[in-house]
């Protein structure tokens, strides 16, 4: 297996219509029917599993949004690098642990992921589609612009992916 190591944006990769979760935590989780996962999103995050990849999920979202659109993410995922929200016995908000990993701190954290699994860069992917995932896409070794109206992410990135079907980045990572 050419790559060892998926990494995965939150909102807009694996979360569909939402260009920012912070928006739906603002709306108080009233998400209306359109949004809920990428199509394909759990077919792809299960048989790269299912190939022996790692995968980490690296994004400057909220934990809550991961709770409610994958709730088995533990059993998914074996990094997860977001904002972190903790709740009183009645529901408000009694602390956050911010994230450090957004915008150029995205590629720390995938070089701290790598180093720790012992898995070169190179053999790392890195899928994602907003401003905030360009550095982080130039440090894989395959980084894929997924359904991104951003420039500056299509040009860094080795695959550019039109559409919303999360299974079209199957073939390129899934290279024997």
């Amino acid at each position: 297996m050419r790559y060892k190591l998926a990494c995965f944006d939150l909102d807009g990769t694996l979360a569909d219509n939402v260009t920012s979760s912070w928006q739906l935590f603002h709306d108080y989780f009233r998400v209306d029917g359109r949004t809920g996962l990428m199509p394909g999103a759990r077919f792809v995050l299960e048989h790269l599993k299912e190939s022996g990849m790692r995968l980490a999920l690296v994004s400057g979202s909220v934990n809550v949004v991961l709770d409610h659109l994958i709730p088995d993410h533990k059993k998914i995922f074996d990094h997860v690098h977001l904002t972190e929200l903790f709740f009183d016995d009645k529901g408000r908000i009694a602390d956050v642990n911010p994230t450090p990993f957004d915008m150029e701190g995205k590629a720390i954290a995938l070089k701290n992921i790598a180093a720790k699994e012992s898995i070169p860069l190179s053999q790392c992917v890195f899928v994602g589609d907003h401003h905030n995932d360009v550095h982080i896409a130039r440090a894989a070794g395959l980084s894929i612009a997924f359904n991104s109206p951003i420039q500056q992410l299509r040009t860094a990135s080795s695959i550019v992916i039109e559409g919303k079907d999360l299974r079209k980045i199957l073939p390129y990572i899934l290279i024997p």
